[in-house]
């Protein structure tokens, strides 16, 4: 898939996710850190301290990703979604 043919797909994806029924915490953390690799890349900051569960679970989902370039994220959040069914 070109460039722009994966950026179409990704784009298009993420309005798909969002209209997905509630789904699994396991389920949003990897489309969450999918999504944040994808769209900045590598983990930036500091991790959240033990008493921010959310915000110390979402860190770990994008720093779960770490090393993976944007263009792999957008394809493994583009296949990901559609095993969802979005």
């Amino acid at each position: 898939m070109d460039p722009a043919e994966l950026d179409a797909a990704y784009e298009d994806m993420k309005e798909r996710v969002g209209m997905l029924p509630a789904q699994p915490p396991h389920i949003m953390l990897k489309l969450y850190g999918l999504f944040k690799q994808a769209s900045v890349g590598d983990v930036k900051g500091d991790r959240p301290g033990i008493l921010d569960v959310r915000g110390r679970a979402k860190w770990d989902a994008w720093a779960s990703r770490k090393g993976m370039s944007q263009e792999d994220a957008k394809v493994e959040y583009v296949n990901f979604g559609e095993e969802l069914g979005a």
